[in-house]
């Protein structure tokens, strides 16, 4: 009988974001198939990268070529199962130390992780493309453009957010110019960079993105409606939000936003599983791209569980499926 694949795990993280990450883990860690795959939990923090076995005494994982080794026996990985969200998992260092290393992962490579972890990159790429996005600025700090400056070249409302980064924290919706300095000071705590990018109206679609077998598979989508004013921190990780899945649309609404999702996928040579927020605005008829979150959350209670199993898939499907395309001849 062969010997099963080893995968790592990985979860953690240096940033904020390290808290969303463990929530995933409970849940990809108890859909692993066991009996096709022999899986390691590493845990990527500031102070090392660790496994800790049954044992209980945490085993640092000897960078030089990413191995264990557990009770004199060394131990090196397959491919690795990316579940770290922030730096230094979604923004590109891990693909690129995997890359260097010669093992496979389940994420976007490199420069599509770093690409689309900088959101004013990733809509300037996807306007280049032909993909409709909202008008916007891209401030850094040692370069502030002041408040009065910002109301004249965009029309309010706009929605200001860090630069860099997911699950919406530091962001804040700006209705009066009045209120402009407080967000761009809540945003500039998080990064040094900062996008101030125009609302669109319409309804808000998100949508898992990944591939199986070769081919590129759109999830059932979900529409998100905040009971907040806008689906920040609180709306997406507090229960400040309602999500249906799969949203009620016309079929002809629904073949745009998959048709949209399938495109954003391929121009920014996306891998693995990924998740797409639109704004269907409904004066125009068009899905306008909002951002690409390229490890998307996966505790039980998130987005993209809920839209495999809207597709009939169990998430242990669904993970197998994405190791096997991690370990699939390039």
């Amino acid at each position: 009988m062969p010997a099963r694949p080893v995968i790592a795990f990985v979860t953690g993280g240096y940033s904020g974001e390290a808290e969303i990450s463990y929530k995933s883990a409970i849940t990809i860690e108890k859909n692993i198939d066991t009996s096709k795959f022999d899986l390691y939990k590493i845990d990527i923090r500031t102070d090392g990268w660790w496994y800790v076995p049954e044992s209980g005494q945490p085993v640092e994982v000897d960078k030089n070529d990413f191995s264990l080794t557990l009770a004199q026996r060394k131990i090196t990985f397959d491919a690795v199962l990316i579940g770290i969200h922030g730096t230094p998992g979604e923004d590109g260092k891990l693909q690129g130390y995997f890359d260097m290393q010669g093992i496979p992962y389940t994420s976007c490579d490199a420069a599509s992780s770093a690409l689309t972890f900088n959101k004013r990159y990733t809509v300037a790429v996807a306007a280049f493309a032909g993909i409709n996005v909202a008008r916007s600025l891209h401030l850094f700090r040692d370069r502030k453009i002041d408040a009065a400056t910002i109301s004249g070249q965009l029309s309010l409302p706009v929605f200001v957010k860090p630069n860099n980064g997911g699950s919406s924290i530091g962001m804040s919706k700006v209705n009066q110019s009045a209120d402009m300095q407080a967000a761009l000071d809540k945003a500039f705590r998080e990064d040094d960079q900062v996008l101030v990018e125009e609302f669109i109206s319409g309804r808000e679609f998100t949508i898992g993105v990944f591939r199986h077998n070769g081919e590129v598979v759109t999830l059932p989508f979900t529409e998100v409606i905040a009971k907040n004013e806008f689906f920040d921190f609180e709306a997406k990780y507090q229960g400040k939000s309602e999500e249906i899945t799969p949203a009620v649309v016309d079929d002809a609404i629904a073949e745009k936003v998959r048709a949209a999702a399938r495109k954003v996928y391929q121009v920014f040579n996306c891998r693995g599983v990924i998740r797409i927020d639109f704004i269907y605005n409904e004066e125009k008829g068009v899905p306008y791209m909002l951002e690409i979150n390229t490890v998307p959350g996966q505790s039980e209670a998130s987005i993209v569980p809920q839209q495999v199993r809207a597709m009939g898939w169990t998430l242990q499907e669904f993970y197998s499926s994405l190791i096997d395309d991690a370990l699939a001849p390039k």
